[in-house]
């Protein structure tokens, strides 16, 4: 007399269990990648201990390689740049104006941007402004 069990063992592997999981991490990273704000170049500022904040209206990028960059959009030429600033800023008349520069840009490159700004405020009558951002000191 031959006694069967009523359990069987079956040798497959039930995956739902583990594709749920994965889905979920997926999900997790994905939330927490667009969280994080990155820096649109990356750029070794200059240090400093002063705590200045202000609201930025817009952000003004010079590269080690010189080149200008207004809110993410790139300026060839040094002529586009009061423009670009102009268009940037709309028609906030106290507009802040954060300028971020590699520390090995040379003073010219800085100095023309906020040249540019000054040009609107005498073309606008209006009084922005422009920060040095500045990573803290160690």
């Amino acid at each position: 007399m031959a006694i069967k069990s009523r359990n069987k063992v079956e040798p497959t592997f039930n995956s739902s269990s583990m594709s749920d999981l994965v889905f979920l991490l997926l999900i997790f990273f994905m939330l927490t990648s667009t969280l994080v704000a990155p820096n649109a170049i990356k750029l070794m500022l200059p240090s400093s201990t002063s705590k200045t904040m202000a609201k930025q209206t817009v952000t003004v990028y010079v590269d080690e390689n010189y080149q200008y960059q207004v809110n993410d959009i790139k300026v060839f030429d040094e002529s586009q740049l009061m423009d670009l600033i102009n268009t940037q800023i709309g028609n906030d008349p106290q507009a802040t104006v954060v300028l971020r520069s590699d520390k090995t840009v040379p003073v010219q490159y800085i100095v023309n941007v906020i040249d540019a700004v000054n040009e609107i405020n005498n073309a606008t009558g209006n009084n922005h402004k422009v920060i040095l951002a500045t990573s803290p000191k160690k």
